[in-house]
């Protein structure tokens, strides 16, 4: 017993070095600034726009010299003043290769855009679901540890009543086990707070541990606002705006702009030049123009034609199962608010309050001798679970819609 209260302890003083207590808007510039995840998604954007500046560089001329090395009739080596010639040549890109090749590209900044906001949302939701976790942890430690000094003081009082024979023995393990489950409780709870300030370092880039400042008004507020929008309305929002989804549609034009640029590629490029021959032409110091170009015989990239056609078949077919799955997430995600909120709309204040002033006058008659050791001890294991299923629905409620707003990446409340 003395080795729980002790490892309780040493948790709960090591979860109180280096904290810091922070309001969510704190937490997510934090976020923002910090976050290396984001950080290193942010790169793909400017990846993007260097593959733009590739696409948009053609290829360099080709120049050529030709001189005589050895001259067979005269016997001379490096003859260099009779025989020379001087070429140029560029390759000319025909059937737009460049102009799909550009587009191409800027296809793949607008995806990367895309996962970058996909990626925002879905770290700012975790960062948001941590806060209000840790929150309500923190809300349910300080009713434990109120229960639990109550019930280690009682204890502690039946040990020397029972030791002098003025109480038995059962009673005192009766309240020993309701002191080892709070115990427990504590212990999760305490683990649960330091796997959430954890996670928050993660998201904030902070080396502190974060202790929430969060008023109960806020909270209050949080829990009682309502949709702003219907259900119907609510999944044409998702759909104009969940960013996994319309990188789906996204993905679609850029591969019908992949399927161009590969049909471009079948048309031949043209080279074109300009030569220049000391004694090798028609006439001394001749200038010719040089043209040449592939005879198309055959479809030289007709493979890579066909597999950009079936790329849009299946980025279509992909397009249609997320519309499918954000849609029913998003009903999924509105009805389990739903059922949250209701469960918790359905305990009035007035039950709270009688519930705290039951607890009180439990408190009050046990003092007196007016209430007996098993009804008391009952009532304040049901007082206990009731608390803290009372902070996991309201959990529950924020993270629910935390997660609807996840979907629909607009504000719903």
């Amino acid at each position: 017993m003395k080795g729980l209260f002790l490892f309780v302890t040493l948790a709960a003083c090591g979860a109180a070095l280096g904290q810091e207590q922070m309001t969510l808007e704190s937490c997510e510039a934090a976020f923002m600034k910090n976050n290396l995840a984001l950080l290193a998604q942010q790169y793909n954007i400017s990846e993007a726009d260097a593959d733009i500046m590739q696409a948009k560089i053609w290829d360099l001329p080709q120049a050529s010299y030709q001189t005589n090395i050895y001259n067979p009739e005269d016997k001379k080596v490096l003859e260099v003043t009779k025989a020379n010639s001087l070429g140029i040549q560029q390759l000319l890109y025909l059937g737009g290769k460049k102009k799909y090749e550009v587009e191409y590209a800027r296809s793949n900044k607008e995806l990367a855009k895309l996962q970058f906001n996909q990626l925002l949302t879905e770290l700012k939701t975790q960062l948001y679901e941590t806060y209000y976790t840790l929150y309500f942890e923190e809300k349910k430690l300080i009713d434990i540890n109120t229960q639990l000094n109550y019930m280690t003081d009682l204890l502690e009082a039946y040990k020397i009543q029972t030791a002098k024979g003025n109480t038995s023995l059962k009673e005192q393990v009766r309240l020993q086990a309701m002191v080892v489950q709070l115990n427990n409780d504590k212990i999760e709870i305490i683990n649960t707070i330091l796997q959430q300030q954890q996670l928050l370092k993660t998201f904030t880039g902070l080396s502190v541990n974060i202790k929430t400042k969060l008023s109960d008004a806020e909270a209050n507020h949080l829990l009682t606002q309502q949709p702003l929008l219907s259900l119907e309305d609510i999944e044409k929002s998702a759909l104009a705006n969940n960013a996994d989804y319309l990188y789906s549609l996204k993905d679609i034009e850029a591969n019908k702009v992949n399927l161009n640029w590969q049909r471009s590629q079948n048309v031949p490029d043209l080279t074109v030049g300009g030569q220049w021959n000391q004694l090798g032409g028609a006439y001394k110091n001749e200038v010719d123009l040089t043209v040449g170009i592939p005879i198309p015989l055959w479809k030289r990239n007709r493979g890579n034609v066909t597999k950009a056609e079936y790329q849009i078949k299946e980025s279509q077919a992909n397009s249609d199962l997320k519309k499918l799955n954000l849609q029913t997430t998003v009903e999924l995600a509105y009805r389990t608010w739903k059922n949250h909120y209701d469960q918790y709309v359905a305990v009035k204040t007035e039950d709270i309050n009688n519930l705290q002033t039951v607890h009180a006058g439990m408190l009050s008659n046990f003092r007196r001798g007016n209430v007996n050791l098993v009804d008391f001890t009952d009532f304040m294991d049901s007082y206990r679970q009731t608390i803290l299923q009372l902070y996991e629905m309201k959990k529950q409620i924020m993270i629910s819609a935390e997660e609807l707003e996840r979907l629909t990446q607009s504000k719903i409340f």
